[in-house]
C-alpha cells in the first residue's frame, strides 16, 4: 500500500490512478490529519508527501513519522513545487528518502518509487542483526541498542550506522555514503553527511568513538573493541 498526501485533487487523483494501473494499492489524502489516522490502522509501504499542505505541513508530518518507532522506517518521497537547494537539503536532512519537484512526469515518479523501495527492501533482506562492540542493530525491528539500551535514531542516522557496520574497518567516502543512503549523487554536497555523523555520534554516547573520521576522505567504523 502506498499513501499519497497531496492537497491538489487533480494531481492526487492522477498519482493514485497511475499507481493502481501499474499494480500498486494506493490511498490518497488531502490533508495530514486523515493521513495520520490511516497510518494508525495500516502502515504503508511508502508515502508520497507534498510539503505545502493545509493544516499540518508535509515537513511536520515527516517529523512525526520519523519520531515514532512504528513509522520511522517508512520510505518517504517529498513532492513539492519548491526547487531551491535549501528545501531539498532540509527535506533530506529530516529523513526523506527522495525529493521530486513539480511538475514531474508519472514515469519519473514511478522510477523514483521503485528505486526507493529497492533500497529499503535490500536493507531488510541483508543480515538481520549487525553488531560492533556494544552496538547492536536489529534490521527486522529497525532498532538500535547501545550497551543494551535503546538509541533513538532518525532513519538517515540508522542507515548511516548500518552502512558503517556492514563495512566495518573500511573507509567510506562521503560521496559513497550520499549515494548509498540518499540514493544518488547530491552534486558533491557532503555537509549533510557530516551533520548526520555528528548527530549519530552524540546519540551513541561513548560508542560514538567507534565511528572514526578519516581526514579528507570520509568515515569508518573501528574494527575492534573500545578500550
Amino acid at each position: 500500500m502506498i499513501y499519497c498526501v497531496e492537497d491538489d485533487g487533480d494531481i492526487r487523483e492522477l498519482i493514485i490512478y497511475t499507481l493502481e494501473s501499474t499494480g500498486w494499492e494506493a490511498r490518497g489524502f488531502s490533508e495530514g490529519a486523515a493521513f495520520l489516522e490511516a497510518v494508525k490502522d495500516q502502515v504503508p509501504e511508502l508515502v508520497l508527501m507534498d510539503i505545502m499542505l493545509p493544516g499540518i505541513s508535509g515537513v511536520d508530518l515527516l517529523k512525526r513519522l520519523r519520531a515514532s518507532e512504528r513509522t520511522v522506517g517508512i520510505p518517504v518521497i517529498m513532492l513539492t513545487a519548491r526547487s531551491s537547494e535549501y528545501d531539498k537539503v532540509m527535506s533530506l536532512d529530516l529523513g526523506a528518502d527522495d525529493y521530486v519537484t513539480k511538475p514531474f512526469g508519472m514515469m519519473e515518479l514511478l522510477s523514483r518509487i521503485r528505486a526507493v523501495l529497492r533500497r529499503s527492501r535490500r536493507m531488510e533482506d541483508d543480515q538481520p542483526v549487525l553488531t560492533l562492540a556494544g552496538i547492536r542493530i536489529d534490521q527486522q525491528q529497525h532498532t538500535v541498542l547501545v550497551d543494551g539500551k535503546p538509541a533513538v535514531l532518525t532513519l538517515k542516522e540508522y542507515q548511516l550506522l548500518r552502512e558503517l557496520l556492514v563495512s566495518r574497518g573500511a573507509v567510506l567516502t562521503r560521496d559513497y555514503l550520499l549515494e548509498k543512503v540518499w540514493g544518488y549523487d547530491f552534486n558533491g554536497e557532503t555537509r549533510t553527511v557530516d551533520v548526520h555523523i555528528r548527530n549519530l555520534r552524540a546519540k551513541l554516547g561513548g560508542a560514538g568513538d567507534l565511528i572514526e573520521t578519516v581526514r579528507g576522505v570520509g568515515y569508518r567504523a573501528a574494527d575492534g573493541s573500545r578500550g
